[in-house]
């Protein structure tokens, strides 16, 4: 299989399986790509605003529910789209994983099937 495409970003958390998985597959598949080790360098609210655009999906579709954070400190209340991109910019340990995105569209990349559909674009 081999793609023609411009670069893509895989937003990465080293330490979770399915963002492994994605990274392992565009590396098998020799698909140009840069990481952002998220966690390590945070997305800014306009990033973060900008792959929610690229990846189709609202703040709240990309909160990790299940985390111990989000239940503590977050779960109890209803957020306004603002007030998300602002607790997922400052705990991004909160943001679903893995996400990819290109110029021009993007995928949150959970289950690997939704990569494979996304590079079927190109």
């Amino acid at each position: 299989m081999h793609y023609t495409l411009e670069k893509l970003n895989l937003y990465h958390n080293p330490r979770c399986r399915k963002s492994r998985e994605a990274l392992a597959y565009l590396e098998a598949h020799k698909i140009p790509f840069t990481i952002r080790h998220y966690l390590v360098d945070p997305l800014t609210v306009e990033e973060l605003q900008k792959v929610l655009q690229l990846i189709g999906k609202t703040p709240a579709a990309i909160v990790r529910k299940n985390e111990a954070l989000w239940k503590s400190d977050f779960s109890q209340q209803k957020w306004s789209d603002p007030a998300l991109l602002e607790i997922l910019t400052q705990h991004p340990k909160l943001i679903e994983r893995p996400i990819v995105v290109s110029d021009q569209s993007g995928v949150l990349a959970r289950p690997l099937e939704n990569l494979q559909e996304f590079l079927k674009n190109f």
